[in-house]
């Protein structure tokens, strides 16, 4: 059994691996280097330092999710579990199941059970929707025009949707505040969380997502002046569609959607400096974080069974 975990955490860097090499593998060394330093110093910044706030709210939706679970975890282990699991799922696809079982790797070591685990997933899962729903209905009601331009819908549909995403955390909040006994939806059932944890989850989605749009705003900045507001709408439903559809990264799918932004601009440049320093700089750490703690680990593992030896043979 411990043979296939080591096989499986293999598995999962060499994973990591490839998948750099297939996002930067269709462009060459030149393009690359040309695409980001056009791309001005400060703005270059800034979406780094958005892209590096949204991992840092990242890292307490884990921390909230432990004492909602009844285990909580100082926040060092939290934050290491959290960044290495959503760095690797953000690039995976699949997210859910792909984070899931690199957190289920760190938390399992740590003293929490496959419920347990199964639990947090489930509540950082449920965050994540929070913030995409609060953001996305913000984003609706403050941009309909640019909605309405985007999707083809009609403004009072726009409106409607923008209305119905923000009146979901408000219900979410509400039972929170109210319903102490385990909600059961056909086969699901969900332990609500108390109010101010159920208060941390929106609020920390909300933000982690207008830092994620942010990023994306520093980038397409260089080469036009657009809203944050417009950005953000064009984020949310990009981000929304990559959910949907599973594709590792959203690969394609944030691009494809930001081109009804700016259709007549280059925008190879900026996508890819926000690909860069969202996706795959945080790709490359979270891998070298996680053979770290892999390697780690299986010697602390193999000084332990050695030291049972000698002393059962003392």
């Amino acid at each position: 059994m411990r043979n296939w975990k080591y096989l499986i955490a293999a598995a999962a860097i060499g994973l990591a691996a490839f998948l750099l090499y297939r996002t930067l593998g269709r462009y060459s060394l030149d393009q690359l280097v040309e695409a980001v330093s056009a791309v001005p110093v400060p703005r270059l910044l800034g979406a780094a330092g958005f892209a590096a706030a949204s991992y840092l709210c990242l890292t307490c939706f884990d921390y909230l999710a432990l004492r909602y679970v009844g285990k909580p975890l100082p926040y060092p282990k939290a934050a290491l579990a959290s960044f290495t699991a959503l760095s690797l799922g953000h690039n995976i696809g699949l997210a859910a199941l792909s984070s899931g079982a690199v957190r289920y790797r760190f938390y399992s070591r740590w003293g929490l059970s496959t419920g347990e685990v199964a639990k947090v997933i489930v509540f950082c899962g449920i965050t994540v929707g929070l913030g995409l729903l609060v953001l996305g209905g913000a984003a609706l009601l403050l941009r309909s025009g640019l909605a309405v331009e985007i999707t083809g819908l009609s403004l009072p549909i726009v409106i409607i949707l923008g209305i119905g995403c923000l009146t979901v955390p408000a219900i979410y909040l509400i039972l929170a505040a109210f319903v102490r006994k385990t909600l059961r939806i056909r086969r699901l059932s969900l332990e609500m969380p108390p109010l101010r944890l159920a208060l941390g989850q929106v609020l920390i989605g909300s933000i982690n997502f207008a830092f994620v749009a942010a990023c994306l705003h520093q980038a397409l900045a260089a080469v036009a002046e657009v809203a944050y507001l417009g950005v953000a709408s064009v984020y949310v439903i990009a981000n929304a569609t990559a959910l949907v559809s599973h594709v590792p990264g959203g690969l394609g799918v944030i691009e494809s959607v930001v081109m009804y932004l700016l259709p007549e601009k280059d925008l190879i440049g900026p996508l890819l400096v926000f690909r860069f320093v969202y996706f795959l700089v945080p790709l490359g750490l979270g891998s070298i974080l996680f053979a770290v703690t892999e390697l780690f680990y299986r010697r602390r593992n193999s000084s332990y069974e050695e030291s049972a030896e000698i002393g059962a043979k003392a």
